[in-house]
């Protein structure tokens, strides 16, 4: 049995995971990390929102996976990469939900990335 606690979207706590009709591109050190179509866009709370990215539209031979984890009691267990390409800027800049809580599973299969430790997160308008 986890001693972690559980938490679901509230009233008081909402999170809300939608399709992103833009495509989203991440860049850094003039490489492009990712672009995709098909980023879902989640909004927890009074966070910035957040691009989740499918693994199949980014290149992860650019990342490197680290020893990081974290816990967030409404998604789950978190793992991190790192992009040596971006040095100690980089470090634990790209996240991942593997085994998302049943409320945010939509994520499962993307990633994340945090926005200064990249050169750009943008969006397009989709062609």
């Amino acid at each position: 049995m986890s001693d972690k606690p559980v938490k679901l979207p509230s009233a008081d706590h909402p999170i809300a995971i939608e399709a992103n009709p833009a495509r989203v591109i991440v860049t850094l050190a003039g490489r492009t990390i990712a672009s995709t179509t098909e980023a879902l866009t989640l909004r927890e709370a009074k966070y910035p929102a957040v691009q989740y990215i499918p693994r199949k539209d980014v290149d992860m031979a650019l990342l490197e996976r680290t020893a990081h984890t974290t816990y967030c009691p409404y998604k789950g267990d978190c793992a991190y990469y790192s992009i040596p390409a971006g040095r100690e800027r980089s470090l634990n800049a790209v996240w991942t939900y593997e085994l998302p809580y049943a409320a945010v599973t939509a994520i499962k299969g993307h990633i994340a990335f945090y926005p200064d430790r990249v050169d750009e997160i943008r969006e397009e308008p989709a062609r």
